[in-house]
């Protein structure tokens, strides 16, 4: 490992003088690295708790055998999750088949929509889900999700009522380690453990990615302060989960605020990129690039990866660059873009889909309605243009042609999978929309652009981070003209 920086060394005399520590690291500044010096610098027994199995392997080999390192799941599985391993073996099944089994038998109408029992039935499950997520005790009418098409208080109100009674019975159904109706999942075994207040036996305790934590976990985690001393390590500014029920845990943490910003992953060209979107997300911190990295910023011909915004993004960005005649990889696959594939091919046949972003149209046309006129539906455009240029099938053979990365021309990725990646040159996508302008005009009478919202400065910080030698703005080249940005620096060349 190269000489540790002085916010590095600054950590670990932090972290040995027995502070609870909230680590800001920014994209590339070593902190893994910086957590393993923490580990080194004792003798005392420590958990590291990694946001997913592969990091938490990557850990193990790094960190000193007095540390054990897991994820939460695993955590919580070893305690308790371990008496439902039969459960957790059982074989998938349809949702609507879950649903009927609990009882869902007949649709529910509210307003003009009737729900039908598969879409309860998802919506049963969804629910439970969120409450796992949540640090709540209760299973209650909030954890109900929203549907997209029911838009008054007081449809989301009557299904509210009338789906909690079956999470609540699916939730009990949960907690036979034998036999149930319910498939059982990994986030159930957690909730369960978190619920039993549960002590982790550690002098000392480091949570990874913690901007990214659900809630559920931070309550575990936080409660452990009574005899552990705690680290927090994490970039608030990569906080991008918020969708899912995790939030940035580490901005109201009450501990020793430290940071790393000097990134070994870039240059100053890149930093100084990643720091206009930081500014924007009104971030703790501002990154540094090394000298001697080289980078440029500026236009792209042959990128190895393109970052997406979406999954639908995503499906354009692959059916492009197919045509054109490249060999393309998709990260993650393509079985979300083959689902929003058949769930168009559902509709444009007159059938009803149950994908849940979908399941309230009845027929395209409605969808092509709802995303031409109605607001809320803005973002499923593309979609629908896509759908409407090429078609179901031609989508779903574009995701048979696809090949793994290590035999890819480039990859696609959005831009939530991408975290925790980089590669040498990456471009942005087209499907990063400048905020909308206002009825407000500048002197010149222009229209005045709302200001960039946090969440896409998140993302986009996230985005333009993963490459390493060479950025392509793209998508996100809108950010040069928008007044509230900060300046740019100047592009360095094309390739």
């Amino acid at each position: 490992m190269h000489t540790p920086t002085d916010e590095q060394a600054h950590a670990v005399d932090a972290f040995r003088a027995g502070h609870h520590l909230v680590l800001q690291a920014g994209a590339g500044t070593g902190k893994t690295s910086t957590l393993t010096l923490l580990a080194a610098s004792t003798l005392s027994r420590g958990r590291y708790l990694a946001f997913n199995k592969d990091i938490a392997r990557d850990a193990a080999a790094r960190f000193p055998r007095t540390v054990v390192c897991k994820t939460a799941h695993a955590t919580a599985y070893a305690a308790l999750g371990h008496r439902y391993t039969s459960r957790l073996n059982s074989p998938r099944q349809p949702a609507w088949k879950t649903g009927q089994a609990l009882g869902i038998t007949r649709p529910l109408r509210i307003g003009d929509h009737e729900i039908s029992p598969r879409t309860l039935s998802h919506t049963v499950l969804r629910t439970v889900t969120r409450y796992c997520h949540s640090a709540d005790r209760i299973l209650a009418r909030h954890h109900v999700p929203h549907l997209r098409g029911l838009n008054t208080p007081g449809e989301r109100a009557q299904l509210a009522h009338e789906v909690l009674p079956f999470a609540l019975k699916a939730w009990a159904d949960l907690h036979n380690p034998e036999t149930g109706v319910v498939r059982f999942e990994h986030d159930h075994y957690l909730k369960m453990w978190a619920l039993t207040e549960p002590t982790i036996d550690a002098d000392f305790l480091l949570l990874d990615e913690a901007q990214d934590t659900n809630p559920v976990l931070e309550e575990v985690f936080t409660a452990q302060r009574r005899h552990a001393q705690l680290v927090m390590a994490g970039d608030s500014a990569q906080a991008i989960y918020g969708w899912r029920g995790a939030r940035d845990v580490m901005t109201g943490f009450d501990a020793t605020p430290l940071t790393l910003t000097r990134s070994f992953r870039f240059g100053p060209l890149i930093a100084e990129e990643a720091n206009r979107w930081l500014t924007l997300a009104d971030a703790p911190i501002r990154l540094t690039g090394t000298d001697t990295i080289p980078t440029e910023v500026g236009s792209l011909n042959r990128p190895d990866a393109v970052l997406c915004r979406t999954n639908i993004g995503a499906m354009a960005e692959v059916m492009r660059l197919l045509t054109a005649g490249h060999r393309v990889a998709l990260t993650r696959g393509g079985q979300q873009l083959a689902a929003l594939a058949l769930a168009a091919r559902d509709l444009k046949d007159g059938r009803r889909t149950s994908h849940p972003e979908l399941v309230l149209f009845a027929s395209w046309g409605e969808l092509q309605d709802y995303a031409a006129h109605d607001p809320a539906g803005r973002d499923l455009q593309p979609f629908v243009d896509l759908v409407d240029t090429h078609g179901p099938d031609a989508i779903l053979t574009a995701v048979d042609q696809l090949t793994d990365e290590t035999h890819a021309d480039v990859t696609v990725s959005t831009a939530h999978t991408a975290k925790g990646r980089e590669w040498p040159t990456i471009r942005i996508a087209d499907d990063f929309p400048p905020p909308r302008d206002t009825d407000q005009h500048d002197s010149q009478g222009r229209p005045i652009p709302e200001p960039v919202s946090d969440t896409d400065a998140r993302l986009a910080y996230v985005a333009v981070t993963r490459a390493r030698h060479h950025l392509d703005l793209g998508g996100l080249s809108w950010i040069n003209t928008h007044p509230t940005a900060p300046s740019s620096p100047l592009p360095t060349g094309h390739a």
